[in-house]
Order: C-alpha cells, then sequence, then structure tokens
C-alpha cells in the first residue's frame, strides 16, 4: 500500500524535513506515526499526497510512483485517499449534508447519488439525525465526524488523519479514533499522524516514531 525507500525533504542545504525514511505499510494496516513538533510527521502525510515531492528517494502509494506521477494524474491519486485534518476545513456556509456531498459533486455524480452516499457516509459516523446542521452549529466532535464522512465518502482505500484529534477533549478523542478502526475493518488502511502519546497507547496499534526527521522506531504497541 505505501512504501517509501530511503526518502529525504529538504528545504535547504541546512533545513530537512525527513532524512533517509525507509517503511512500508501493508494494505489493511491501521498505523500511528508519532513524534514532536518538528519531528517530520505532516511532511511526511504531505508527500504521501502528493503536496510535496521528495528530494531523495521513492515513494509508492497503492502501487503507484508518485514522484514519477504527472501532474494530470494527481487528481486522480487523491480521489483514492481520503484525509482528515485537525481543523475540520469544514465550509461554514453548507450543511453537513452539503459539505459531503460537495466532494462528490467535484468528482462528477448526479445530484441523487450525491445525497445518497453522503447520507450513507454520515449515518456511518453516527450524524444522520444532523444532515441539515450548519458547522456552526454544531459541536467539535460533530465537526470531526462530518470531516470524516466527507474523507470517506468516495470509499477510498487509504485514509490520512493529520493531529485528528487536536482540538478535541481525551474523551471525544477516543471516539474518533474507534471510529477510524470501524473505517479500518472495512478494509481502508488508516494513517494517523498525533502528537498525543496516551491516546497511541490507549488504541495499541503499530506505531511509527519520527525524530528529527528519521525513523527512530517502529513497533506494535
Amino acid at each position: 500500500m505505501i512504501r517509501l525507500t530511503d526518502v529525504c525533504k529538504r528545504f535547504t542545504a541546512e533545513a530537512s524535513a525527513l532524512s533517509g525514511v525507509t517503511l512500508e505499510i501493508k494494505r489493511g494496516e491501521y498505523v500511528f506515526i508519532t513524534g514532536s513538533s518538528g519531528a517530520g510527521k505532516t511532511s511526511l502525510l504531505r508527500l504521501l499526497l502528493r503536496q510535496a515531492l521528495p528530494t531523495e528517494g521513492k515513494i509508492e502509494v497503492n502501487d503507484i510512483d508518485i514522484g514519477a506521477l504527472p501532474r494530470s494524474k494527481v487528481p486522480e491519486l487523491r480521489r483514492s485517499i481520503g484525509v482528515v485534518f485537525q481543523d475540520f476545513k469544514l465550509i461554514r456556509r453548507k450543511t453537513a449534508l452539503e459539505n459531503v456531498a460537495y466532494v462528490l459533486n467535484v468528482a462528477g455524480l448526479s445530484r441523487g447519488e450525491q445525497r445518497r452516499k453522503a447520507y450513507n457516509a454520515l449515518r456511518s459516523v453516527g450524524l444522520n439525525h444532523r444532515l441539515h446542521t450548519l458547522p456552526t452549529v454544531l459541536s467539535g466532535g460533530e465537526q470531526q465526524r462530518v470531516a470524516i464522512a466527507r474523507a470517506v465518502v468516495n470509499e477510498p482505500r487509504l485514509l490520512l488523519a493529520d493531529e485528528p484529534t487536536g482540538n478535541l477533549d481525551p474523551d471525544l478523542a477516543v471516539e474518533i479514533m474507534r471510529l477510524f478502526r470501524e473505517i479500518n475493518a472495512r478494509g481502508t488502511t488508516v494513517v494517523v499522524a498525533t502528537h498525543d502519546r496516551d491516546l497511541i497507547e490507549r488504541m495499541q496499534r503499530r506505531t511509527i516514531f519520527l525524530d528529527r526527521g528519521r525513523v527512530a522506531d517502529d513497533r506494535q504497541l
């Protein structure tokens, strides 16, 4: 599913985000990436999403060498990847249903199919009673669940989450992680970047530790 071989990402000769990273994440895994601020977690996710290119090394996602991928093929790659952010990134003037359906509108689905799939995605995260509610009325936990529904509405093979519980209290954070576990159980590979070690220990999953851009440890907790 994901393979990095000797990946480096440098901004200048003196400043590196990642250095010599080699790792593999198999299809269907649920993996945490952790490390202190500046360790390279977000840079790694950006590379997987082809928002940036490595300075050196090779990155494969879904058996595609994304460094060699033509720019015209990048949107197709991204449609196979769901992304969840810390700050939700919901459109404030659109309802929960419209926020999720918008992804499908961009993909060219009919209006009826958009609404059907968006409803099913929101129901899967327990929000079928909040379909027509604006984000400003939703709690933080509900907003993040809308964001997760939006990320999985295309049934992606890979789900990336960057500090998805950073704005949530501990109980809500565990609830979100359990949702990811349910998504993973349906066959989606899940990769979560977080600095929350307590949360990682509670979830007991494979964890890759980054330190100053390098893999310092990789173990099953």
